[in-house]
C-alpha cells in the first residue's frame, strides 16, 4: 500500500461532513468557509511514541487522545470545534493498527461534528502524530489566560490525578485493583474534552486553561499572563474516590503536577458567581479550589494552613 492508497483507504472517507467545508481531502489544500462574525481559533499538538504514549498503547485509544488533546485546547478558549488536520508518521503501514487508530479518532470526531480536512503522511522511525484543530468563537468572546483579577474564584472541572495513577500503574510504580485500573485508565487513554463547559463559560469566566501539564504549571500560566497571584487549598482539590484511597501512597503531587487530566481550570469574578450557580445543575463537577490575589506566584496551603511545596512543577518536555 502506497501513501495515496493509505490516505484514500483510511482518511478520505471519514464520517463527518460540514457545509463550511467547500473542499476537503484530495487536493493541494482545503477550501473552508469561516462563518461571519466569528474568530478562527487554531491549536496544534504533537504526540511522539515513547514520549507522550507507551509504544504498546491501544491504537483506538491513541486515535481518540490525539484528537481529544486538541479539542481540549479549543474548549479552554470557549470555541466550537469545526475542522482538523492530521499529520501522521509511521515506521510501516500496519493495516490493523490504522483501522483501530481511525476508529478511535473518528468516533470522537463524529461525536463533536469535527471534519478531517487534510494533513500529511510520512515514514519515520517511530509513530508521531500531529493534529491541528480549528474552531470558532464569536468576536471578542474568546476565553484567554490573561483575564484573571484579584478576587476572582478559581475552579476546576472534573477530578485531578487519575491519569497519573494509571501511568504509575503501567510503570510498575503503583498497585491497583482491576476495577480501579479500568476507571483511571479511561482518564489517561480517553480524556473527554470539556467542550460544552467551554461554550457556557465564555460568558462567565474571566480566564481559562486546560490542565494538560498539571494544575500547578497551567494555573501558573494564567497567573503569569494575568499579572496576578493565587492561593489554592489542598483540601478543596477535586479527587476521585480511587485517588483518595491511594492518597497516602501517592501524595498530592499527582493531582497537582502530573498532567494529562485535560480538565478546565478557570476563574470567575464575584459578579458572575450567580450565573455559574445556574449552570451547576448541568455541570455539577465544578469545584472551587482557591482565589486569585494581588501580587504574583501560587501559594498552596494544606489542611493545617501551612504552605505546601510540590516536588514537581508540572510536565516540561525539555526539563
Amino acid at each position: 500500500m502506497n501513501e495515496f492508497e493509505l490516505i484514500r483507504t483510511y482518511f478520505a472517507r471519514e464520517p463527518v461532513t460540514r457545509p463550511d467545508v467547500a473542499l476537503g481531502i484530495g487536493d493541494d489544500a482545503a477550501l473552508l468557509r469561516p462563518p461571519p462574525g466569528q474568530q478562527l481559533v487554531v491549536t496544534t499538538d504533537i504526540l511522539v511514541s515513547g514520549v507522550h504514549f507507551l509504544p504498546d498503547v491501544d491504537p483506538a485509544a491513541l486515535g481518540h487522545k490525539a484528537l481529544a488533546v486538541n479539542l481540549s485546547d479549543l474548549a479552554a478558549m470557549g470555541a466550537e470545534p469545526a475542522w482538523f488536520l492530521l499529520n501522521l508518521a509511521l515506521p510501516e503501514v500496519d493495516q490493523a493498527w490504522l483501522t483501530r487508530f481511525c476508529q478511535g479518532m473518528f468516533e470522537l470526531a463524529h461525536r463533536h461534528g469535527v471534519a478531517l480536512v487534510g494533513g500529511d503522511t510520512s515514514r519515520a522511525p517511530q509513530v508521531t502524530i500531529a493534529i491541528e484543530a480549528h474552531g470558532f468563537v464569536p468576536d471578542g468572546k474568546a476565553l484567554t489566560r490573561a483575564g484573571a483579577r484579584p478576587g476572582d474564584h478559581i475552579y476546576v472541572t472534573g477530578s485531578l490525578g487519575d491519569a497519573g495513577l494509571a501511568l504509575k500503574y503501567r510503570l510498575d510504580k503503583l498497585k491497583l485493583t482491576p476495577v480501579e485500573l479500568n476507571a483511571v485508565a479511561e482518564c489517561l487513554d480517553r480524556p473527554q474534552p470539556r467542550l460544552e463547559e467551554g461554550l457556557v463559560l465564555r460568558d462567565i469566566a474571566s480566564s481559562a486553561i486546560d490542565v494538560s501539564d498539571g494544575l500547578v504549571a497551567d494555573l501558573g500560566h494564567i497567573l503569569e499572563r494575568s499579572g496576578v497571584g493565587a492561593r489554592v487549598e489542598l483540601k478543596r482539590l477535586p479527587l476521585s474516590v480511587i485517588y483518595r484511597a491511594h492518597l497516602k501512597d501517592v501524595g498530592w503531587d499527582l493531582a497537582l503536577a502530573n498532567g494529562d487530566d485535560y480538565e478546565l481550570c478557570f476563574t470567575v469574578p464575584p459578579a458572575n458567581l450567580p450565573a455559574l450557580e445556574k449552570i451547576k445543575s448541568r455541570f455539577p463537577d465544578m469545584a472551587e479550589i482557591g482565589m486569585i490575589e494581588s501580587g504574583s506566584g501560587l501559594r498552596i496551603f494544606d489542611a493545617d494552613g501551612k504552605l505546601y511545596a510540590p516536588k514537581a512543577a508540572g510536565h516540561d518536555h525539555f526539563r
